[in-house]
């Protein structure tokens, strides 16, 4: 019913906290209290509907993040997100419902240390602030007690996967041989073919050939689905001209956003307090001997970079550390100093000036900008009037001619690249020029800088193969590409065959043909010692992977990289020294990773046979009742 082994999300517990309870399985679940629908559940262990909309939530936000576009529930549904919300959902609870039946769990005292050690509810001292655990869980919805029942719950599970999984481990002939196979090392020698090798020139093919060559490869020559779209639009660069500010007006644009025109001067600081100013001094003393580097006292303190950031801050906000930290004349550290949580050191990362723009100075720029966010509060306050007309049944045209919008019409393709200003520019048009169809009426929409369009699909062209006359030089330049990478295979070919020639038994008995013309000798080009997690600067990885996958020392073969041809020869493989401190340190790490793989198998399994032989329920409609209200 689910796929357990699929990389979701983790709970709240885990994005707080950092704690990665099945990691070995990869189970996504988020578990929140507070729904008192129930959308599912395994034997007596319940999933609320609050636990899968926030799940869903999770994921849609982390898919829209990861793809740098917002992901609606209509795209979601479509790549299956909510089922495999479910499936993770189940799989979890299918869990903590065995952990439940055979008495596993885990005490307060254990819920209290997981929580008390998670970076996310520490304070600047490194230690636990309630005060943030409180404003946390706040802000996402939680009482405590349901926070910390899912803190036990996830232990509990971890202690059942724990159980399963600990003390498998990789056979050691399976370790000493992925070892081996990552650390070999191999010599071999290469050369590229150019057009410049070849005895004689590509001559142009006469226009039959190019013809044929135009039908036989259409794909490259096709036009894509173009769609006609009729549209009336407005946006405030349109008005802006229209628009009469007087003083007064940019007076209060430039008082509402005179942070932008008046700042003191600034600096962007980080603060690592410390239990004693003895403590302080010792590290200022390493970092000045350049023993240590600041941030190094940071990590050990179970802090990151973020943790200790302060952001932007003015004189009036650092207090007693105001003095020092504003006499740096230089990013550096600064301290100790002491602060109302303690003895800190500062971390100046950065000098800002002070900004000081007079109304005077800042006029012509705000005359602009004031001008545009009144066309656009001016168009949203037409856009009822608008929108009436649409919905009167006026067409594009008739909307055009009763308001301030205007008509326009573009062969807009999703491929194509739109034209300064124009209304393809646009996310919002792009996004309703690809779902259009004939059949919708226009209705307004909004552009992301205040203006509004309206829209009508007039036609849709297919891809069409586009005529021999109007791109003749292009298919001319694709059939030159395609015979120079097949005369260089061949070419590559022969060359090949010769070097394998020179190199087999009895080569220097018996006498060899001459090589063609354009199989000249051409100098080698060597590389030693190469293992194949190396790079070649400026070279395809088709070389490299293909050294590799040669058997023997002598072997020749051709490397087809697209538009590049190579012949590569194997010199010589160098089996690993499996006793060296960087083996042994890899050595190490694939024993890790292999037990990680097998440990994580295992759990697989285990946790599949628990959730076939639980009760699992489902309630569909809640779960669409859900689906339909989640944006």
């Amino acid at each position: 019913m689910s796929q357990l082994r699929t990389k979701g999300k983790s709970t709240i517990v885990w994005i707080l906290l950092g704690l990665m309870i099945l990691g070995l399985g990869g189970f996504g679940v988020t578990s929140f209290s507070g729904g008192t629908t129930e959308v599912g559940s395994v034997g007596d262990t319940k999933i609320t509907a609050d636990e899968y909309a926030r799940a869903l939530q999770n994921e849609m936000r982390s898919l829209s993040q990861q793809t740098g576009q917002q992901i609606t529930m209509a795209q979601a549904q479509q790549m299956g997100l909510p089922a495999m919300v479910q499936g993770q959902l189940i799989g979890a609870a299918a869990l903590a419902e065995q952990a439940r039946r055979i008495g596993v769990s885990v005490g307060d005292e254990k819920v209290a240390q997981t929580i008390m050690q998670a970076g996310a509810f520490q304070g600047p001292n490194g230690k636990f602030d309630r005060t943030a655990y409180s404003e946390i869980l706040r802000r996402e919805r939680l009482t405590e007690a349901d926070f910390e029942g899912t803190v036990r719950n996830d232990e509990s599970r971890l202690i059942l996967q724990r159980a399963v999984a600990n003390g498998v481990t990789a056979p050691a002939p399976m370790v000493d041989q992925t070892s081996r196979w990552l650390l070999q090392t191999r010599d071999f020698a290469w050369r590229e073919l150019t057009e410049d090798d070849l005895a004689q020139p590509i001559a142009d093919p006469d226009e039959a050939a190019l013809k044929a060559w135009h039908e036989a490869n259409g794909d490259r020559f096709t036009a894509p689905e173009t769609r006609k779209i009729s549209y009336a639009w407005i946006n405030p660069d349109m008005l802006s001209g229209e628009v009469e500010l007087d003083d007064a007006a940019l007076r209060d644009v430039y008082d509402r956003n005179i942070d932008q025109f008046q700042r003191p001067e600034r600096r962007m600081v980080g603060r690592l307090v410390f239990p004693t100013e003895a403590d302080a001094q010792a590290a200022r003393d390493q970092i000045d001997a350049g023993d240590k580097p600041f941030e190094a006292f940071v990590i050990d303190r179970g802090l990151t970079l973020d943790d200790i950031d302060l952001g932007e801050v003015a004189r009036t906000e650092l207090g007693q550390a105001a003095d020092a930290v504003f006499a740096a004349e230089q990013p550096g550290v600064v301290g100790p100093v002491q602060t109302d949580l303690g003895p800190a050191l500062f971390s100046v990362n950065a000098i800002l000036d002070p900004v000081d723009i007079s109304f005077e100075d800042a006029r012509d720029d705000l005359r602009g900008e004031a001008a545009l966010s009144r066309a656009a509060r001016q168009i949203q306050d037409r856009a009822p009037d608008y929108e009436d007309l649409l919905a009167g049944g006026a067409t594009l045209e008739e909307l055009a001619d009763e308001t301030d919008l205007k008509l326009g019409q573009v062969d807009w393709t999703a491929e194509g690249n739109p034209e300064e200003g124009s209304i393809a520019g646009y996310e919002a048009f792009r996004e309703r020029a690809a779902d259009i169809t004939a059949s919708d009426f226009p209705q307004l929409y909004e552009l992301a800088d205040g203006g509004v369009f309206a829209m009508r699909l007039d036609e849709i062209v297919p891809p069409t193969l586009k005529p021999f006359d109007e791109v003749q030089d292009d298919v001319l330049a694709d059939w030159k590409q395609a015979e120079l990478q097949r005369r260089l295979l061949d070419l590559a070919s022969e060359q090949r065959l010769a070097a394998v020639a020179k190199t087999s038994p009895g080569a220097d008995a018996e006498p060899q043909a001459e090589a063609p013309e354009e199989t000249a000798a051409v100098e080698w080009n060597s590389e030693t010692d190469m293992s194949r997690s190396d790079y070649m600067r400026g070279l395809p990885p088709q070389i490299l992977s293909q050294a590799f996958t040669m058997a023997e020392p002598g072997d020749v073969g051709v490397v087809d990289a697209g538009d590049r041809v190579f012949v590569l020869r194997l010199d010589q493989i160098s089996d690993a020294d499996l006793s060296t401190d960087d083996a042994v340190q890899i050595v190490n790490t694939v024993q890790s990773r292999l037990n990680q793989s097998l440990q994580g198998d295992i759990f697989d399994y285990y946790a599949r046979h628990v959730q076939r032989n639980s009760k699992v329920q489902i309630n569909q409609q809640a779960i669409n009742a859900i689906n339909a209200q989640v944006q």
